[in-house]
């Protein structure tokens, strides 16, 4: 999964508006045991102030020294730390790992700084795919939301960018570039407030998942018992279409009751969803499997459906079994499902 944090980026919006001079550090690679993944984000005003983390605390304060030469100089850097770098057992990175770190100047000196900015915050808001492309040279940065947005030599590593999830490196024709992909963050429906929803929701959200509970049963479905999760009362096949179901969409029924759970698989099932999963016994699937064909359903569609959901770990208990679909969730994203 790509790494950077989108409230980074309204907060770096908020710091220029307030008139701070500011610096973006990226970890754009990383060897071994690195504490924080690629595309991690530190924020950095020229007081020394910063937000995010690249190493976990183990660089942030040589990387912070930094970061305020670049906004006085406005050049950019690229910093490695490994632990055969004196300077990196110094400064705490003794984790066995290596990174590298660029640091370039948020102060814009073509006034579009902000302006980029916002356009990122907008496409992020939206729920659009978009990368931000970072010259690691010059510290020039640019938004690209397609392949066919960019020059011919970083079309491939655009497409194989937003495919995989994952920021890289890539060889331009004029010297490296990062992309920094801004994925859409990964939605999970739940139909069914039942008590697994509970900390399912909260382990989702802890994931940094948008988390979405639909249960007709107001009775259910309560601030009471699921805090801030945002609920949707009505019925799945009114609130499916409302929501929007995109290829960063996960779909799971929990409620046992075909009138919730298999309006729900249907629309999923025609859907972009990359998740689709449903609570029950191989007993329980079976019967399933029979209504949906009797509703029209295709048996390769009905394939799709993770049912018994969940990695088999043996969880017994609602939070064990939360754990089990967080975790199968997980490996499907990363392409690590068996």
């Amino acid at each position: 999964m790509s790494a950077p944090d989108p409230s980074l980026i309204a907060k770096a919006i908020d710091w220029q508006r307030m008139g701070r001079r500011l610096a973006l550090a990226t970890v754009i690679q990383t060897w071994g045991s690195a504490p924080q993944p690629v595309g991690s984000l530190l924020l950095i005003d020229s007081d020394g102030n910063f937000m995010g983390s690249v190493s976990g605390g183990c660089v942030e304060a040589e990387v912070i020294a930094e970061a305020i030469d670049v906004i006085a100089s406005g050049e950019a850097k690229t910093l490695e730390f490994g632990v055969e770098d004196k300077t990196a057992w110094s400064v705490g990175l003794a984790c066995g790992g290596a990174i590298r770190i660029h640091v370039g100047s948020l102060v814009g000196r073509d006034g579009e700084a902000g302006g980029m900015l916002q356009t990122l915050a907008e496409d992020i808001e939206a729920r659009r795919p978009v990368a931000l492309l970072t010259h690691l040279a010059t510290g020039e940065r640019r938004l690209a939301r397609s392949p066919s947005g960019v020059a011919q030599g970083l079309a491939p590593f655009l497409e194989e960018a937003f495919r995989r999830d994952k920021s890289l490196v890539a060889t331009g024709e004029h010297g490296d570039v990062f992309i920094d992909v801004f994925n859409p963050r990964i939605r999970l429906v739940i139909a069914g407030a039942t008590h697994i929803a509970q900390p399912l929701a909260s382990m989702a959200r802890a994931l940094n998942y948008d988390v979405i509970i639909v249960d007709p049963r107001h009775a259910f479905a309560t601030g009471e018992r699921f805090g801030s999760v945002k609920l949707v009362r009505e019925w799945p096949d009114e609130a499916l279409p409302e929501i929007g179901v995109d290829a960063r969409t996960a779909l799971i029924a929990l409620t046992h009751d075909p009138k919730i759970d298999d309006p729900c698989l249907i629309y999923a099932l025609q859907s972009a969803a990359f998740y689709v999963g449903a609570l029950g016994s191989k007993v329980t699937h079976a019967a399933r499997v029979m209504r949906l064909i009797e509703a029209g359903v295709a048996r390769d569609a009905i394939g799709r459906i993770h049912a018994p959901i969940g990695l088999d770990i043996g969880a017994q208990g609602a939070a064990e079994i939360a754990l089990a679909i967080v975790a199968e969730i997980t490996a499907v994203t990363r392409d690590k499902s068996r």
